[in-house]
């Protein structure tokens, strides 16, 4: 009972409303507490505990929107992070669907998001997997989009919905034009495919006014909001008050 989750809510940058969250699996130990996602997931991955893990995780996030559905509406679309060990499982499709029935939640209340490094694996299998979950009605997002395996003959191949710009590319430690060229990029690659661009990591007004001025569709970050517990998170979800930057 080590593990819990946290959601970052995800805004209409045009808007300012609220438009759903991001799942993120916390560790934290009673003997030495927090554990960074850094240390505990590239352990899980080696010793294949992500597996378990990821449908932990899976069923936590059903469990939570279902009880949102209830009390507040729709609180919108909800993110959880897949791994490459997750899809290549056999029953993995199976287990999903089972998740979903057992919690009453749509496949389209749910965005599943594949990191490049997952794409590059075996492509060919991974685009007939993916294909199974687009047509059972899940959305799909490329997380971290621009640091890995950027080839743009896959994304033609892929029934994706989204391109997560990397926060490092919106925040980053030493800004530079690369940086802001590499993003802007992606924004323009996103609206002439007719995906959604989604931007991490956004800290500051200025950060906020220029991706707007791309035409950014969607934005999480710390201006807005840090991750929060799945309580504040309803709260968020019920209030959905626009940001006020």
């Amino acid at each position: 009972d080590e593990l819990l989750l946290e959601y970052q809510p995800k805004y209409d940058l045009s808007t300012g409303q609220v438009t759903g969250a991001e799942a993120l699996v916390r560790c934290h130990s009673p003997d030495i507490g927090r554990i960074q996602p850094s240390d505990f997931i590239p352990l899980a991955e080696e010793t294949n505990l992500i597996v378990e893990i990821g449908e932990w995780v899976i069923d936590r996030v059903c469990s939570d929107l279902a009880r949102w559905q209830d009390t507040i509406g729709s609180p919108g679309r909800i993110a959880i992070n897949l791994s490459l060990k997750q899809l290549r499982q056999r029953n993995f499709f199976n287990s999903v669907s089972k998740i979903f029935q057992r919690h009453g939640i749509k496949p389209t209340d749910i965005e599943f998001e594949i990191t490049e490094s997952t794409l590059a694996e075996d492509i060919g299998r991974t685009v007939q997997i993916l294909e199974t979950l687009s047509a059972y009605g899940l959305q799909l997002a490329i997380d971290d989009f621009g640091t890995g395996y950027s080839s743009l003959s896959y994304l033609h191949q892929l029934p994706v919905n989204a391109l997560k710009i990397d926060r490092s590319f919106v925040s980053p430690s030493q800004p530079n034009l690369r940086n802001q060229t590499i993003a802007e990029s992606i924004v323009g690659l996103s609206n002439l495919l007719g995906f959604h661009a989604i931007a991490e990591g956004i800290e500051t007004p200025q950060q906020l006014a220029w991706l707007r001025s791309l035409q950014c569709e969607y934005g999480q970050g710390f201006l807005f909001a840090p991750p929060v517990p799945a309580a504040q998170a309803e709260q968020l979800l019920r209030d959905n008050r626009p940001f006020d930057v």
